[in-house]
């Protein structure tokens, strides 16, 4: 059996997560508790009070979501290990979720990765005010064209947008400045689009309007101690598998203005030999992504107690 395992980025996140899992097992419950203790210390704030009783708003603004899912699929991570569950030949994380899976190939320390990606949040931010950046999910055209379509527009209205998520066969993210993305919209609707989704999202991630979050990304990323990683980790950014921390760092800083591959990272696990993989942090659409690539590779969400009991046993 060869398990990969991938940590999801921002959309997964929900009021109340990870909140019953005390509740359904203590042994669980004592080392999300622990997690988010080490993170709020970190952070100068409650996180876990955030994640459980603020509002969807609140969480949903960048500087906060990335450290609250960071926090809930590294302690998923930890009950996984804790339970001598079936380890990994290769970890993914989507977006911000590659972050997660540095962490968990010890590439980065825990309280390192939480402060980093809330400045990262932050840094997105700043690059683009609020309601100046927008995107949108492009159901049922081909990529080539959509590529084309975010091409000629961002061309015909002196702005920007361009595809950013590759996230499986037909479905495709935008982003760019609200206008750009909204004429974007019109020219895929005009193109056959089966259906487009605006995104409940604060910053245009992966474009080019986040290259001045890049740079000061990169200036941060200088201070922070990274090692090679025990498991290997494939980027969002050339869908490689680097060793050397300096290549690790340009990706990271990259991944910012640059698209996330998701499909073809699905797509070099199984031609290296995954026949499983598990979906580690809040909720499940990276699990209906890959089924959405190839409907044949089993797929496991772990979110919760009983999530993680079953694959635990189906992993065994």
């Amino acid at each position: 059996m060869s398990v990969a395992f991938v940590f999801p980025g921002q959309g997964s996140q929900s009021i109340g997560m990870l909140g019953d899992i005390a509740d359904e097992n203590p042994l669980y419950g004592e080392i999300v508790s622990s997690t988010y203790k080490d993170a709020s210390d970190g952070l100068g704030y409650d996180l876990w009070e955030l994640v459980q009783n603020g509002s969807e708003s609140e969480l949903n603004q960048t500087r906060n979501t990335q450290p609250a899912i960071l926090a809930a699929s590294y302690a998923l991570w930890q009950i996984w290990k804790s339970k001598q569950g079936t380890m990994p030949v290769v970890l993914a994380g989507h977006s911000l979720g590659e972050y997660t899976a540095l962490v968990c190939a010890e590439t980065m320390g825990f309280s390192d990765a939480i402060s980093l990606v809330s400045l990262r949040g932050k840094y997105m931010q700043e690059a683009v005010a609020e309601g100046e950046g927008a995107m949108a999910a492009v159901l049922g055209l081909e990529d080539d064209v959509i590529i084309k379509l975010c091409e000629q527009t961002s061309a015909d209205n002196e702005g920007i947008v361009a595809a950013v998520n590759f996230n499986a066969p037909g479905q495709v993210v935008i982003a760019g400045n609200t206008e750009t993305v909204a004429q974007a919209i019109i020219a895929a609707n005009a193109a056959g689009a089966k259906k487009i989704i605006k995104l409940p999202v604060s910053v245009p991630s992966h474009c080019a309007l986040m290259e001045g979050a890049a740079e000061k990304l990169a200036k941060k990323l200088i201070s922070i101690d990274l090692d090679r990683p025990v498991i290997p980790v494939i980027n969002n950014v050339h869908v490689t598998i680097e060793n050397e921390v300096d290549a690790i760092r340009d990706a990271l800083v990259k991944q910012l203005s640059h698209p996330v591959r998701w499909v073809e990272i699905i797509n070099k696990m199984l031609a290296e030999g995954t026949d499983q993989i598990i979906e580690c942090g809040p909720g499940k659409v990276l699990t209906g992504l890959n089924r959405r690539i190839n409907r044949n590779i089993p797929t496991h969400p772990v979110f919760d107690a009983a999530t993680m009991d079953k694959a635990l046993e189906e992993l065994s």
